[in-house]
């Protein structure tokens, strides 16, 4: 019912392509938009949407991987796991019967990590798990699964899901509109009365995942490794799904201990979007997460990583396909120049005429996909831009490499033509007003640049800012950033087999 909470290489792609705007104007809009801020600090914005009689929700909660400090790497996507077990009323049988067995599990998992860390002898600590897995089964027994889901299924919602990234964990799906004091009552519910169900058994899950995207996967640990070598000290350094030493030694009670420093009022921003009355749904919002109480925030990260000096290579042999992929280091969403960047993407990855696929797919035919893209992994504070390709049978990354560089020298030397550009622009406007012609497509959009850029109008300010743009404006911003001595490379090299 709902993601795995770790966006893949590629879905990532698409979801930072660049982002739409609706088809009119920001006074033309503003019209449609009522925003507040609740008594606690949660900032609202609602857009009336009368084409149908359902409504998107969004939760997006300001914090990610890069919030998590090394031990309890992953916290943030197994949190997000736990916020679709219920509450005290959602997901239970005997809610006070569950919460002393779920006392006594914290008791048992607390008696082992000590044991284990004092040393103790395997035969102690194997009858402490004897005991953990008992206690585990008794507070299992109160368990109602996936009620969350079910009611929201019942009464005709779709869409429920969520994701973590780097920068964020959000939380959606849609509804009737007629339905949407059932969201306001959920929704509220899962972080004002929240229960951590079943903890052990989702951290399983979690590492499972791990194994499956990351350990598994050549991509997945190439990527894995190329982010921390990439980033020497901020924490985008971290993987989303957490390191495995760190995922077997988080507590239910980390996780709860997280909830409440993260999980505040004033770290979330909710959208609604479609068939709503604003000034009844405001009263309702103050109702049911007004509740919520407001708390100090967190501490910011305040990491800065270093300027980078020496080109850095990571290269993962495997008998797997041969891949390359190539960063350089790239300011956040909020910089003047981001826009550019967005348009270079679109104009080097965006679609079969697209640059680096018409030369390394179409005419040289050396590899099977290219593309490039910016905020790898985030875009909220300085990242990357990567450009990337999975090599064809019979060929080789050094072929990809080359190709790749000759197309990055070309943005710096040869402007852009006006056709070229006055496309990217029509293209880029294009996708963006097909991505908001949805109820959710839209309040996401405006989620994302409420938290990170603190005004969800700078949707609208950046694709005037893409209106705007010069094919001088691309030429500078690619030989400002794509600085060898300042990227990091990274390749699959396909392991030859000895022949016996």
């Amino acid at each position: 019912m709902r993601t795995t909470g770790i966006i893949t290489f590629a879905c990532l792609a698409l979801a930072l392509l660049p982002h739409p705007v609706d088809g009119q104007s920001l006074e033309d809009f503003e019209q449609r938009v009522t925003e507040s801020t609740l008594s606690n600090g949660l900032h609202v914005v609602l857009v009336e949407r009368h084409d149908a009689p359902v409504a998107a929700f969004v939760n997006w909660v300001d914090v990610g991987s890069v919030n998590e400090v090394p031990g309890i790497t992953g916290i943030s996507h197994l949190f997000e796991h736990m916020a679709f077990k219920g509450t005290s009323v959602v997901g239970t049988t005997d809610a006070e019967a569950e919460a002393a067995a779920l006392e006594h599990v914290d008791e048992i998992y607390a008696q082992i990590e000590k044991a284990r860390r004092g040393g103790d002898d395997d035969a102690s600590i194997a009858e402490l798990e004897e005991a953990f897995e008992r206690a585990q089964e008794e507070a299992g027994r109160y368990v109602v699964p996936n009620e969350f889901g079910r009611i929201i299924e019942r009464e005709g919602g779709q869409g429920l899901n969520a994701f973590t990234n780097s920068d964020a964990t959000v939380y959606f799906f849609s509804l009737p509109s007629n339905k949407s004091e059932l969201w306001m009552w959920l929704e509220s519910n899962r972080f004002h009365d929240g229960v951590l169900r079943e903890f052990y058994k989702e951290r399983d899950v979690v590492m499972e995942e791990r194994r499956r995207s990351t350990e598994s996967q050549p991509i997945g640990r190439l990527l894995e490794q190329f982010i921390a070598t990439s980033f020497t000290a901020h924490p985008y350094r971290q993987p989303v799904v957490g390191y495995m030493s760190d995922l077997q030694s988080i507590s239910r009670t980390d996780a709860e201990q997280y909830f409440r420093a993260h999980y505040i009022p004033q770290n979330m921003t909710i959208v609604i979007v479609g068939d709503i009355d604003p000034d009844a749904t405001l009263t309702s919002l103050e109702a049911y997460f007004g509740r919520l109480p407001a708390a100090e925030l967190p501490d910011p990260v305040v990491t800065v990583e270093p300027d980078v000096k020496a080109e850095r290579i990571v290269r993962l042999t495997d008998p797997g396909q041969p891949w390359y992929l190539v960063g350089y280091p790239i300011p956040s969403i909020e910089h003047a120049d981001y826009p550019a960047l967005m348009a270079l993407s679109e104009l080097l990855s965006g679609g079969r005429t697209s640059r680096l696929t018409k030369r390394l797919v179409t005419d040289d035919k050396i590899a099977f996909s290219a593309g490039a893209f910016p905020g790898f992994p985030g875009n909220k504070f300085p990242s990357q831009m990567i450009f990337f390709a999975t090599t064809a049978a019979g060929h080789t990354n050094a072929e990809v490499a080359a190709a790749v560089d000759e197309e990055i020298t070309r943005l710096k030397y040869e402007p852009v033509s006006e056709e070229e550009l006055a496309r990217i622009k029509t293209k880029m406007r294009a996708n963006l007003v097909r991505q908001l012609d949805s109820d959710f497509g839209l309040a996401l959009q405006l989620a994302e640049y409420q938290t990170k850029t603190g005004d969800w109008r700078n949707l609208f300010n950046a694709i005037e800012a893409i209106d705007g743009l010069t094919a001088q404006d691309l030429q500078r911003v690619a030989t400002e950033y794509f600085v060898n001595q300042k990227r990091t490379v990274g390749e699959i090299v396909t392991e030859q087999k000895e022949r016996v």
